[in-house]
């Protein structure tokens, strides 16, 4: 076997070969550091005296279906120039690594087809050397996104586990690149966020969040200057949910025949209602033993009507028309919706100026689920962090 053999099938260069070692399930190749490629691996000075060594292995590029390792005596110098007495730097391998960088990007090449544990079965290595090798690309890739650009953002949360585990999601709408990932949904969840975007220097235009109070305050608090606007999503499905408990509460004993089974069409929109199933005359039915009920059904179809306006102007005097006629009804969630609405106008109206909503957000959420539901969950908090930051990357964006 040649020197030259080593670095165009394994990445190794600056050694010199010695022998091969064949055991029952393994190949073993003794290599040798060059006396003049010896190095200071503090201030990389040449001026340096061995001091024997220590022998190691390090997992190279299988050959076929047999797994080989290189053995190395790792040289200890003594450096003429800083003083210091250290092991030399091994050139094929990364720091406390005892895989070789040539078989790192072959696991992360096989990790674009396969699961984690398929490649470690396929190269016959630990779970935990695949992850590693992942891991730590994940981190210098998509460890720290770069906030500077950032113009336009989404923040939500996403529940990861049982027991009300969370996870606060921020958003580069522009790019739909995840570019935080917070423990927890309070607002403090957000604060390593702030910080790092403050010393970004990014100026943030809009930011699109739900009606989370929390979420308000700290958006107020770190971007005065950034438009708010409300999810149009989220408003309309904070108000079918209400409207979902007030017919529940509003069904009686007697007409309970007639208005069961009527919750999802009261949600539907009308033009999705099946006339074959006679969708259409059912809810016809449930409204008219039901004022009130219609009242709301008919306030929630106008709803929607907010932000399909001609221009900003036309929503505003729209919006205080719908919430007028929402007090007038008397009904009491129909009230406070109204109140509600009115007090977060600002944050309604400005998808006038930035139309945008959390709905890509949304879209990551499910990619998220996806990605635990496909990996089993993660017991290694930060590695499932990295691959969120990595979602939109559409090669890692659907793996196990």
């Amino acid at each position: 076997m040649s020197t030259s053999l080593l670095y165009h099938g394994f990445g190794i260069r600056g050694y010199d070969y010695r022998r091969t070692l064949y055991q029952e399930r393994a190949v073993i190749f003794v290599i040798e550091q060059k006396r003049e490629s010896l190095r200071c691996p503090c201030c990389g000075s040449g001026k340096v005296h061995k001091r024997g060594g220590k022998i190691r292995q390090f997992r190279i590029l299988p050959i076929g279906r047999k797994p080989a390792f290189v053995e190395l005596n790792v040289p200890r110098v003594s450096c003429l120039e800083c003083g210091v007495v250290r092991q030399v730097k091994v050139g094929f391998a990364d720091t406390q690594r005892t895989y070789s960088r040539a078989l790192a990007r072959y696991v992360l090449e096989l990790r674009r087809l396969m699961t984690l544990k398929d490649v470690a079965r396929h190269l016959q290595v630990s779970q935990w050397m695949v992850r590693d090798i992942e891991k730590r690309h994940l981190k210098k890739h998509y460890g720290k996104p770069k906030l500077k650009w950032l113009s336009r953002i989404a923040i939500d949360q996403i529940s990861v586990a049982s027991g009300h585990r969370y996870l606060t999601i921020v958003l580069d709408l522009d790019s739909g690149a995840v570019v935080f990932v917070g423990n927890g949904k309070k607002a403090e969840a957000l604060n390593p966020f702030w910080r790092r975007l403050k010393a970004s220097r990014a100026w943030i235009e809009a930011v699109a969040i739900d009606m989370s109070p929390a979420y308000i305050a700290a958006v107020r608090e770190n971007l005065p200057m950034a438009a708010l606007i409300f999810d149009r999503f989220h408003i309309v499905k904070l108000f079918n949910d209400r409207l979902s408990n007030f017919r529940r509460e509003t069904t009686d004993k007697l007409h309970k025949d007639v208005l069961k089974g009527t919750r999802w069409l009261l949600l539907k929109n009308p033009e999705n209602l099946d006339e074959n199933k006679n969708e259409r005359t059912r809810l016809d039915e449930a409204l008219e033993l039901n004022a009130s009920l219609a009242t709301a059904y008919y306030l929630k179809e106008d709803l929607r009507q907010i932000w399909e306006q001609p221009n900003e102007q036309a929503a505003q005097r729209f919006l205080k028309d719908w919430c007028g006629r929402a007090r007038a009804s008397g009904i009491r969630f129909l009230k406070t919706f109204a109140n509600t609405l009115h007090g977060h106008r600002s944050g309604v109206l400005n998808w006038y100026n930035y139309p945008i909503s959390t709905g890509p957000l949304e879209g990551t959420n499910n990619k998220i689920k996806t990605l635990q539901r496909q990996a089993y969950g993660f017991r290694d908090q930060e590695y499932f962090q990295l691959k969120i930051y990595a979602l939109h990357e559409t090669k890692w964006a659907l793996l196990g």
